[in-house]
């Protein structure tokens, strides 16, 4: 299917309530249009991960049925910044989503995280700031690492990883002069282009997008051709997840839904219901594979819940928050939250809802005494006739001008050891912390490695393989540590790649079917704080290369001259640092079970059958790249490891 007609049958589908593309299947929206016979798989979560997942499984087994179940409705997901938005900041008319605040965090002077997660089918792919990266490969190296003495024979090494980045999305390039305009640099050969997710570079870039780059390469940092390969320290051109020829948004709903679901009979998708728990028969959670227990979204009385049951397996995939509340709801959880929370326990998993990890930092600004006079600007937005211009172009087959740009497709990625000489003395802290004998049943332990206080001694285990991996990264002169990204402005963001500090996602006791508790903990790991004060201090330097003090009379307002000390720049980062980046991950981590794991290598939740996680909540860590691209490739390579598990399966049965 030609991508205009799939972006023409998504926005068909969110103008109808029970609309068919080309009459070959309708959405499901309520219990009576299901198969009454159950499913063979059935996904909880349509958004980047499930909807992916159901596309590959539906096309791999035409004769078995696959179920989405999806807490949000299809609607057409704008850009970041599409018309009639004049602004960058405006966020009015995208798809739904959930915003949700977290608990207060001490070491940050008690300020909240605010974070936005994607709730419509398609899920955070259609509200995210479509910056596509991957992380590097010595991200996805630790992941595997980590899988050292658990079991299951999957690796998850940048080699293993890479072909399924690769088969994950369809890379654009730009036109000829576009490409000398910018001077975009790209290789085709790390894509794969098979499949109906787009990402390309985009035709237009702001006046003064230039100087951070040329400020950066300045600093020494090394201008990368392509940063999609697994090698990414250095300065980047980003692709962004828009269509090359219509810069509208691509996102697993039209990918993976849209596009291939007219010609799917058995690809089903239910929208506006909520899962609330899995179900084993007699609470046995080897009886598998189990329910999966739903409601309508708008309708909380008991009564209206509905079991359906999934013959093959049950597969999570409602994200970092949504995946840890289903199997907390479930009974799958620490043992000591469930009693709490009057639910009966099914299994005993400490790690659900644990090691929550996401992207913080602070920004670093200034402005020039003598303003530069670029063109065009944002500001140019505000004038009428420029704004009508700009969605006149946009309109044009390809797409044009300003509406064709998101947020920003050009970053650097720093590691420690490029930023200071002295970040020997903060591995050696991290040594020290990793060297002090305490038992795992110690109730200081916890403490010691500045953990939640009702953390169990296996998460514990596993902070320490983890603390030891990302020491390794941190000493590494190839794995980035810093990210900031820019596209215009007076103003670049410091960003934390690989924190320390673990929270916890918890249900809501009040009401357990609301988004879950929280708490991010941020900074409580008091290397954080040390990182992002060398990352500060580093990032400041910008402002004083010859590109914008000399040239052009650039003058930092933030943090701002007068704060030089430790202290004093410490005070900065507990006053101003964003919390989150939208990047929650780690929930539900692929971990062996000793060390607080939820899943093992192939993704099946640790000691019950027929449950799997496909989400972010999976990683163990964060890698160093905004999660979508990361998440997708996840996903492939997961529908890779059930293809090949249920077709031994099933010509097993055929033969009998």
């Amino acid at each position: 299917m030609r991508p205009s007609v799939v972006i023409a049958c998504f926005l068909g589908l969110a103008g109808s309530t029970n609309a068919a593309i080309h009459g070959r299947y309708v959405v499901k929206r309520g219990v009576l249009e299901l198969r009454a016979e159950g499913y063979d798989f059935v996904i909880a979560g349509g958004g980047t991960a499930g909807l992916t997942v159901a596309d590959r499984l539906s096309e791999a087994f035409p004769k078995k049925n696959v179920l989405v179940v999806e807490f949000g409705d299809i609607e057409y997901a704008p850009g970041v910044f599409d018309p009639p938005k004049t602004s960058m900041s405006d966020t009015s008319g995208m798809s739904s989503r959930w915003t949700l605040n977290s608990l207060p965090s001490p070491e940050l002077n008690n300020s909240t995280a605010f974070v936005i997660v994607g709730k419509a089918v398609g899920g955070s792919s259609a509200t995210n700031g479509m910056f596509f990266d991957r992380g590097s490969r010595h991200d996805y190296d630790a992941w595997d690492k980590l899988q050292e003495g658990g079991y299951g024979d999957e690796r998850w090494d940048w080699d293993s990883i890479y072909p399924y980045f690769k088969k994950s999305v369809t890379f654009t390039p730009p036109p000829t002069a576009v490409a000398k305009e910018f001077n975009y640099t790209w290789d085709t050969t790390v894509f794969g282009n098979t499949t109906p997710i787009y990402a390309s570079l985009p035709p237009f870039q702001w006046g003064d997008h230039y100087l951070a780059r040329k400020s950066w390469v300045e600093m020494g940092i090394y201008n990368r051709k392509e940063c999609a390969g697994g090698d990414k320290e250095g300065l980047c051109w980003i692709p962004i997840s828009e269509h090359p020829v219509t810069a509208r948004r691509s996102h697993a709903g039209i990918g993976h839904y849209a596009a291939v679901a007219a010609t799917r009979p058995n690809y089903h998708l239910l929208v506006k219901h909520q899962v609330t728990r899995v179900l084993y028969r007699g609470a046995n959670p080897k009886s598998g594979p189990p329910l999966l227990e739903i409601k309508p979204v708008n309708d909380d009385q008991s009564s209206s819940r509905f079991n359906v049951t999934a013959k093959a397996e049950v597969i999570l995939s409602a994200g970092a928050f949504g995946t840890p509340s289903i199997l907390q709801r479930s009974g799958i959880g620490p043992w000591a939250f469930l009693q709490r929370a009057n639910i009966p326990l099914v299994l005993d998993l400490p790690g659900v809802g644990s090691n929550f990890q996401d992207h913080s930092g602070q920004r670093v600004e200034w402005n020039y005494t003598v303003p530069p006079n670029f063109t065009p600007m944002p500001s140019d937005m505000l004038n009428a006739t420029y704004a009508a211009e700009a969605a006149i172009a946009f309109n044009q087959t390809p797409a044009q001008g300003p509406y064709t740009l998101a947020m920003s497709n050009s970053a650097i990625w720093v590691p420690l050891p490029n930023m200071t000489i002295s970040y020997t003395i903060l591995l050696d802290q991290i040594r020290s912390m990793l060297n002090t004998t305490i038992g795992l049943k110690d109730p200081k332990a916890a403490a010691h490695y500045h953990l939640p206080t009702d953390t169990d001694a296996t998460q514990i285990s596993g902070f320490r393989s983890q603390l030891s991996t990302i020491h390794n990264l941190l000493a590494n002169p190839h794995a980035p540590s810093l990210e900031s990204a820019f596209t215009t402005g007076t103003s670049v963001a410091s960003v934390l790649l690989h924190p320390l500090s673990r929270g916890t996602v918890r249900l809501n006791l009040t009401d357990p079917l609301q988004p879950p508790i929280l708490d991010y903990r941020s900074a409580s790991n008091p290397i954080d704080i040390a990182l992002h004060l060398i990352h500060l201090r580093y990032l400041r330097r910008m402002v004083q290369t010859t590109t914008l003090h000399d040239d052009l009379h650039a003058v930092e307002t933030l943090p701002g001259l007068a704060l030089h000390s430790d202290a004093e720049l410490i005070g900065f980062i507990r006053n101003v640092t964003t919390q989150s980046y939208m990047h929650p991950c780690c929930t539900a981590a692929m971990l062996p079970r000793v060390e607080g794991g939820v899943v093992a290598t192939d993704l099946r939740v640790h000691g019950v059958a027929g449950l799997r996680v496909v989400d972010a909540s999976v990683f163990p860590i964060l890698p160093s790249a905004h999660l979508s691209a990361t998440v997708y490739a996840v996903a492939e390579k997961a529908a890779d490891i059930i293809i090949r598990q249920w077709s031994e399966k099933y010509k097993a049965a055929s033969s009998d």
